[in-house]
């Protein structure tokens, strides 16, 4: 999908990267759901499909807290408080961390929600808000909400339909 230039389009492009990522989650298998087996974010790393949707959690959720503080008057961290853009394997690693405890319903339950108020930001928001200004650095309020959801969406996506791939071809090879 190209990059989004409008309202409409990131609309579009959050809406769709999602519910894409979660026809994909639905096909993993109930005791597969912490199995580290698939490249992490950090070179030499592994993580599980629970690790992947921390992760786009964690974005969306990074995302809010951004618009939350900006309106609220107070300047965010970026990427986060205590991480510079150059670490953001060990960002990643914080994700997993934080949804370590979560079932994989809760872990869907939340990238849900967190969904839905990536939508409802994008919905407070005007095409001059979202593509008028730059909002970090040059980028604008839509670029930088693109760049934290339904780009790693397409990506998590990649990651995720690579992974049940091997893995169905080992459980073949293995005679399952």
């Amino acid at each position: 999908m190209a990059v989004p230039q409008s309202k409409a389009e990131l609309t579009r492009a959050v809406t769709d990267g999602y519910d894409r990522m979660v026809d994909d989650l639905q096909r993993v298998p109930a005791d597969a759901v912490r199995e580290l087996t698939m490249p992490g974010h950090a070179q030499g790393t592994l993580m599980s499909p629970a690790d992947l949707v921390a992760y786009l959690i964690g974005w969306n959720e990074l995302v809010l807290s951004w618009h939350a503080q900006r309106a609220a008057g107070v300047e965010p961290a970026f990427p986060a408080e205590g991480y510079r853009w150059n670490q953001l394997g060990e960002l990643a690693g914080s994700f997993y961390t934080q949804c370590a405890d979560l079932s994989w319903s809760e872990l869907l339950d939340r990238f849900d929600r967190a969904e839905k108020a990536i939508l409802a930001l994008i919905d407070r928001l005007d095409d001059a808000a979202l593509y008028g200004a730059p909002w970090y650095g040059t980028h604008t309020a839509g670029r930088m909400i693109q760049f934290n959801t339904s780009s790693p969406y397409a990506n998590a996506r990649t990651r995720l339909r690579r992974w049940l791939r091997e893995r169905e071809a080992a459980e073949h090879a293995a005679g399952r």
